[in-house]
């Protein structure tokens, strides 16, 4: 629409002569796009975007849309038609207008989601979520549901977990079968590694190749947690290759992660075109390549004459076998002169802390320090420019660009999923800091965000007053801000014993409880906290002096565990900055490992191997 119509000169006059006109960007306030998807959505029985909404002066709106063509199309109105319509309703039937406003608000502005005295899920709630799962799940082509097919990154991480607690081989089989499908199909950059947002097809053949920080920070976890559990080399490579691409591609000057990269580029010919800048023929190939090398990337890559893309281009797929690294090194410098997609540099708190999660965590499986540092100057930008201590406790900006804050307050996932990040990065790094600017975080999750019933909303208490007050449990292509947060306060809990953390926690997974018998798709990562709940989760101190080899051992041992949301301290005995670390003596003046739960802890262990079966074990 912003092309067909925004953009016509006839439009805008009539536009700019009838209405004020205000295009939202969601990234930037998602809750206004929440409240207003949810008015379209009762209103129309669907949702999408683009989103289009009328409104009066107060925010009240009455009448809906997503797209609207430009001119008149299977029976649909063109744009100018309903502006002309909704134009006339204003001026002649004003009351009757505003009546219809103010019912669909009040009606919005009635609906409050409670759920937490379901109870927290237990054992019957995840097999049976597992059991939904298994109906949907796409034998011939992994995955789940038909196209257009997203990657499912939270349900991945619920069945990774459910393998760890249960020893489920369904759970783990679906698991790795979907991550083989989506890393050798054409959503995954075969070249310079990362993900595209989703497959227009169920094959995961060709993708809208726009590429999302959130989905590549998402999935460069699963596959290193894919990698912990199976030791698969594909997981390996692909979840490093997301790494690198996340540095490479979308890391600023700042040290944070930009948004977004472009689905279009421009073209020799002076156009612009989705996947330019990503597809190949085989006469683009042997350009690069020669005859003989260009008929070899061809057969590796599943590029044919007729195309799997537009105008006989292909994506490039690796239908079978691995990767040819020279092959691939010269085609990825021949793509790099091609128009390169555009840039969102947008930095998003939520989406950063996810990516501060991922990158600290595959640094640490596979010996990358230098993702553990990238992972920590991201962390830093968002103390030093999104987090506001300067009106009782922290205030969140939800975005940055070059450095300096935007002007939306950030909202539930913000908090949740900054506060994983700060987790994780301590269970690796050691530093108890980042566990304090969690608790920090977390602490405004109990008392701006929180009802009085222990559901949460998506806006603090004293934010900005929309028509409604949004709350959405279900996760979309991130985690919901609801279960996120379940998962962050449960681990703070472990980490310090906090009792209004866990409570918190538990409340907030009763909505979980609740969906998952008839929606497990759609709170995959509140499935995955549920799995750590009945996991204890484990918390792991190590003690010993730094530089010591075996407390580095005992370390990467308790990062490397699949015990399902476990935590991590490490630091020297009593040290006060991980509550998990005092009381926690060394052994015969070395190293040792403590594993609790609740805090109360099992006879520690000077030995990697031991500590390893005690983290299986399962519960």
């Amino acid at each position: 629409m912003a092309h067909e119509s925004f953009e016509d000169g006839g439009t805008a006059a009539y536009l700019n002569e009838h209405f004020v006109c205000v295009k939202v960007d969601r990234e930037e306030r998602p809750d206004v796009d929440a409240v207003y998807m949810e008015a379209v959505q009762a209103a129309t029985g669907q949702g999408g975007w683009p989103m289009s909404v009328f409104m009066t002066a107060d925010g009240e709106p009455f009448y809906f849309g997503t797209y609207f063509p430009p001119e008149p199309r299977h029976g649909m109105p063109s744009f100018r038609q309903v502006l002309e319509g909704v134009a006339a309703a204003w001026s002649g039937r004003r009351e009757e207008v505003g009546e219809v406003a103010a019912r669909i608000t009040r009606d919005l502005g009635e609906r409050r989601l409670v759920a937490s005295g379901a109870g927290v899920p237990e054992a019957d709630d995840l097999a049976g979520a597992l059991l939904g799962l298994t109906r949907d799940f796409d034998e011939a082509h992994k995955g789940f549901g038909g196209a257009p097919k997203f990657p499912p990154s939270m349900v991945l991480e619920f069945l990774l977990r459910h393998h760890a607690r249960t020893g489920s081989e369904g759970a783990l089989q679906m698991a790795a079968e979907t991550c083989e499908a989506m890393a050798r199909g054409g959503i995954y950059d075969q070249l310079g590694g990362g993900f595209a947002r989703y497959s227009v097809d169920r094959e995961w053949t060709v993708p809208h190749f726009e590429k999302m920080l959130y989905d590549n920070a998402l999935l460069c976890r699963v596959y290193a947690h894919l990698w912990r559990a199976t030791g698969s080399a594909l997981a390996r490579r692909v979840a490093l290759e997301t790494a690198d691409f996340l540095v490479r591609e979308l890391r600023t000057a700042e040290g944070g992660f930009a948004s977004a990269l472009d689905a279009d580029s421009d073209t020799p010919d002076g156009g612009h075109a989705e996947g330019a800048f990503y597809v190949w023929t085989p006469a683009a190939l042997r350009e690069v390549l020669g005859e003989e090398d260009g008929a070899r990337a061809a057969e590796l890559y599943g590029v044919t004459e007729e195309g799997t893309f537009e105008e006989g281009a292909s994506v490039l797929r690796l239908p079978g076998g691995e990767p040819d690294a020279e092959l691939s090194a010269r085609l990825l410098a021949a793509r790099g002169e091609r128009p390169r997609p555009g840039r969102d540099d947008k930095v998003v708190a939520a989406w950063n802390g996810l990516a501060i999660a991922a990158l600290a965590e595959t640094g640490a499986f596979f010996d990358r320090p230098d993702l553990v540092e990238r992972a920590t100057e991201a962390a830093d930008l968002l103390v030093r420019v999104h987090m506001d201590f300067s009106s009782g406790g922290v205030r969140l900006h939800r975005t940055s660009r070059d450095g300096r804050a935007g002007s939306g307050a950030g909202v539930l996932e913000d908090y949740a999923d900054v506060a994983e990040g700060f987790l994780a990065l301590a269970a690796v790094q050691g530093e108890g800091t980042w566990l304090e600017f969690a608790g920090f975080l977390l602490d405004m999750v109990i008392d701006r965000f929180t009802g009085e019933e222990g559901e949460l909303y998506d806006t603090a208490h004293d934010a900005e007053e929309l028509i409604r007050r949004p709350q959405d449990p279900t996760d979309n292509a991130a985690p919901s801000g609801w279960t996120a947060a379940a998962g962050a306060l449960l681990g703070y809990a472990a980490h310090t014993g906090s009792a209004a953390h866990r409570t918190a926690a538990e409340r907030a997974l009763g909505v979980v409880k609740a969906l998952a018998p008839r929606a497990p798709r759609f709170v995959g990562w509140g499935l995955a906290v549920a799995e750590a709940l009945l996991d204890g989760p484990r918390e792991v101190a190590v003690v010993g002096v730094e530089g010591d080899p075996l407390r580095a051992e005992l370390h990467r041992t308790a990062l490397l565990s699949t015990a399902p949301g476990a935590v991590v301290a490490v630091g020297g005995p009593d040290d006060g900055e991980f509550p998990l670390l005092r009381e926690r003596p060394l052994v015969g003046s070395g190293p040792a490992a403590y594993v609790c739960r609740g805090f109360v802890c099992e006879t520690p262990t000077t030995a990697a191997p031991e500590l390893a079966q005690k983290l299986t074990n399962r519960s």
